[in-house]
């Protein structure tokens, strides 16, 4: 079995709009919290800063810690081609904008991000994590 360690971030503005970057990697486009996979040796929040800079353009302060989410995923449903399951560790974070300009990723897993409200995200083409973390965060 592989496994996959990953650190995402809850970013939400005055307006209460939620940050969301456009995921290009699966077998349809989706829409799903900044964040992404763990380099060798780096520390979750130092990770979820780098990959919510890389695909939106913004820095950020990392709050508080609001779960970590496990999940199996079999080897025929992985978004790579493999003979062997992939677990996958989600860790979620509260994060806020304290820098930076929104601008999207080029050359990566994401293609756009943007700015939605709550009510506008729930009926976007998205993937589970959203509703997982947005239940993490009391937001649903």
């Amino acid at each position: 079995m592989d496994m996959r360690v990953a650190a995402y971030a809850v970013v939400t503005d005055d307006d209460d709009r939620l940050l969301l970057a456009r995921w290009t990697e699966g077998r349809r486009l989706a829409w799903t919290l900044p964040g992404g996979g763990l380099e060798p040796g780096e520390a979750p929040e130092a990770a979820v800063r780098r990959e919510v800079r890389e695909e939106t353009g913004y820095t950020v302060e990392v709050g508080e810690l609001l779960g970590i989410h496990s999940r199996v995923i079999p080897a025929s449903q992985r978004v790579q081609e493999s003979s062997v399951p992939l677990h996958t560790l989600r860790i979620v974070y509260r994060a806020k904008v304290t820098g930076g300009k929104l601008r999207f990723e080029t050359e990566g897993s994401t293609d756009r991000a943007e700015w939605f409200s709550l009510s506008d995200a729930a009926a976007l083409q998205r993937v589970k994590l959203i509703d997982i973390a947005l239940r993490m965060a009391g937001l649903r």
